[in-house]
């Protein structure tokens, strides 16, 4: 991996975005400083400058008995969180959505190192938290909801590489990058008086922190897996559609090491996509069947803007092989994929 110098923020003093694959993690995403232009050139109002910058961040839980995801997402025009929990040994599923015009109630950290996002409504209270302790990343999700209450830690460790890149995107765009998979979360989940221990569930993590001027209309595949064969970690973000401008956000982790890989193929039933997805890699490392359990859904139409969003979560079974000749098999290990288009 050839990586590009690190940036001490996204954008410079003359509001020129760096783009490449760095080493470590960017400490401050100042992206509406950039000199965001026209498709013809001429550079942008301040209104285009505000609404068309679109922010993203996902905390992932998974584990045998329990997973969750948590995401906040601001466009300008609307804050939106969700949160959800599912069941593999009982079925059930419990979500919840909220929406925030103007995204009032949503407040999103411009550094994936160091603050904190917050969503908060009547009832709802939940955090995103990142914490720098001399180059050891931590990020934590806090959510006090009627009956329920989660503390969850995240922590990458000195050692970690994480995926950071910031690539291009349409005529006048940019899209940087923040991934985080493969790592241990410990905490506390309690509902209506019952108390999980995550590091008794074994329970693994991925983060993901997006900001940028992304298309006005965009569609993207995503699969991601965290889990441990045998004593070795096992992290994996596949994507297709958003970051494939010159090089891709497609890699796995195998324990702190980041392992880039090819473009993906997402072979799946558009029309049922609780059938079965194939997932591999042009290269060869991935070959991957996912099968389905649940689906956390989103539907928005409103003309100008629309969202059809799902977010699947269920079993890999296939193998992963290394460019060294090693295979690691998986085996029943729960993650997600995704299927979405966004037009905003």
């Amino acid at each position: 991996m050839n990586f590009q110098p690190q940036p001490a923020t996204l954008v410079d003093d003359q509001g020129q975005v760096a783009l490449g694959v760095f080493p470590h993690t960017v400490a401050h995403i100042n992206g509406r400083e950039a000199d965001y232009r026209t498709p013809m050139g001429k550079p942008a109002s301040r209104f285009a400058r505000h609404f068309h910058y679109k922010q993203f961040q996902y905390f992932g839980i998974i584990s045998d008995q329990l997973l969750a995801g948590c995401a906040f997402a601001h466009t300008a025009y609307l804050g939106m969180a969700f949160f959800y929990i599912f069941e593999p040994k009982t079925g059930e599923l419990k979500e919840y959505t909220w929406r925030s015009p103007l995204g009032r109630d949503l407040n999103m950290s411009a550094s994936p190192r160091v603050g904190e996002s917050h969503f908060k409504q009547k009832g709802v209270d939940i955090r995103l938290g990142y914490q720098d302790n001399q180059g050891s990343l931590t990020k934590t999700l806090s959510i006090s909801l009627d009956g329920l209450s989660l503390e969850a830690v995240l922590s990458e460790g000195d050692q970690y590489q994480p995926m950071s890149l910031c690539t291009r995107t349409g005529v006048n765009g940019w899209v940087y990058a923040n991934k985080v998979a493969g790592r241990t979360v410990t905490g506390n989940l309690t509902r209506n008086g019952h108390r999980q221990d995550l590091s008794e569930l074994g329970a693994c993590g991925h983060h993901d922190f997006s900001a940028g001027y992304m298309r006005r209309e965009t569609f993207w595949n995503w699969a991601c897996l965290s889990s441990k064969v045998g004593d070795t970690r096992i992290g994996l973000n596949l994507s297709c559609g958003v970051n494939e401008t010159t090089f891709s956000e497609n890699c796995l982790w195998v324990d702190d090491v980041m392992v880039p890989t090819a473009g993906v193929i997402f072979d799946y039933h558009r029309d049922d996509l609780m059938q079965p997805w194939q997932i591999r890699s042009l290269c060869g490392q991935v070959n991957l069947r996912f099968t389905p359990s649940g689906n956390h859904k989103e539907r928005l139409d409103l003309g100008l803007f629309a969202s059809n969003f799902n977010q699947l979560f269920g079993r890999f079974d296939g193998e992963l092989t290394l460019k060294d000749g090693r295979t690691i098999p998986i085996q029943a290990h729960y993650g997600f994929v995704e299927e979405q288009y966004a037009k905003w």
